[in-house]
């Protein structure tokens, strides 16, 4: 029995120390980087980056590389884009010529379809599935397709920008059945914007061109909206927010304003963030949202970074070789300089590890002092 008891006590202890070597760790500010690892590649200066899965998407005017985390490449798919943009879901992507003629659709194992488009394209989204969505330039009357990831068309609508006003944010739902899309239009001198839901399943089937719901705002702009996963959808204007619930016919559930004006914005699957324009001091304010709306996080931020997203639990920004990460409770973990100019920032396996992605070389860091 005494032997028992001490064996528990050591175990306590040992889980103790590991426990709070944890949170010091989860705490502790950094303001530099150690290389763990360096993989280099000559490559082209034009080449974009994007996290995907397990790897990383590398795109430019000649082609698409899924490469893994050591910068070597799992699939290659040549092709010529003069112009390319991406939208990353979890399990595929899209890449489009905008002002061009093609979409392509991938997952993981490679292409899993092309679209052809015949006017030029403006801006897209992807599902789960690869159902594409597309806005294509007409003039006045833009059009609004999806496709599925062979390139058939599985919704056409033709938008009348002098009704509804000219498409200005698109995003479709992770099972690809619904598209929220923001709208934006001048009367008698004054902007409108318009939030409208197209459902592509049961609840659209017998709606005029599939509109389950239709939100309007006077004298503002929404210059984003977005699904956050299957029921929840957000639109964001220059001062506020809105918080949409619902699978087949969205409804309003909350509605936020903010007193400062929103320099940018960035999402999770669990949390919605702001980066706020700072009016009282220089600046800027970072502020966080759970999806019910809940204000869980403020704090003050130095410095420009022309770079902001949330992965998990962290926001990270970055520009050039400078960089800030913040968890989010507040805790700054990161102010300083990356060492290198940076194209991606990937948070990688162990505690504060990160990929590190430049023109032609991926660099393993661990943060330090």
């Amino acid at each position: 029995m005494r032997q028992m008891k001490k064996w528990l006590t050591s175990l306590l202890l040992v889980v103790m120390m590991i426990i709070g070597t944890y949170f010091l760790l989860q705490t502790r500010e950094y303001t530099s980087v150690n290389m763990a690892a360096s993989y280099k590649k000559d490559i082209s200066d034009t080449n974009h980056y994007a996290a995907f899965s397990d790897g990383i998407v590398r795109y430019s005017r000649d082609g698409v590389v899924y490469l893994d985390k050591k910068n070597k490449e799992k699939w290659i798919h040549p092709c010529q884009i003069q112009n390319p943009i991406i939208d990353v879901n979890e399990e595929a992507f899209a890449i489009a010529d905008r002002g061009g003629n093609t979409i392509l659709i991938f997952t993981k194992e490679g292409v899993k379809g092309e679209v052809e488009t015949t006017l030029p394209i403006e801006k897209i989204s992807v599902s789960n599935q690869g159902v594409v969505s597309a806005i294509l330039k007409n003039e006045t009357t833009p059009l609004m397709l999806c496709y599925d990831a062979m390139g058939n068309i599985l919704v056409e609508h033709q938008v009348n920008a002098n009704a509804t006003g000219y498409p200005i944010a698109i995003d479709i739902a992770p099972n690809g059945e619904m598209l929220a899309i923001s709208y934006l239009s001048t009367k008698n001198g004054e902007l409108k914007s318009k939030i409208i839901y197209y459902s592509f399943g049961e609840a659209g089937q017998d709606k005029t061109d599939h509109q389950v719901y239709i939100e309007e705002y006077d004298n503002e702009i929404v210059p984003s909206v977005f699904f956050m996963d299957m029921s929840t959808s957000v639109s964001v204007g220059e001062r506020s927010f809105t918080i949409y619930e619902g699978i087949e016919e969205p409804k309003k559930v909350t509605e936020v304003s903010i007193n400062q004006e929103i320099r940018s914005e960035f999402h999770t699957d669990k949390y919605i963030g702001f980066v706020l324009m700072n009016e009282e001091k220089s600046g800027y304010e970072i502020q966080l949202y759970n999806k019910a709306g809940v204000l869980i996080m403020k704090r003050a931020i130095e410095g420009e970074y022309s770079n902001v997203k949330m992965v998990e639990d962290e926001i990270i920004m970055f520009d050039g070789t400078k960089g800030c990460i913040v968890s989010h409770t507040g805790i700054l973990r990161f102010k300083g300089d990356w060492g290198m100019e940076v194209l991606e920032v990937i948070p990688t396996m162990g505690i504060h590890r990160y990929i590190l992605v430049g023109t032609d070389e991926l660099r393993v860091i661990n943060l330090t002092n």
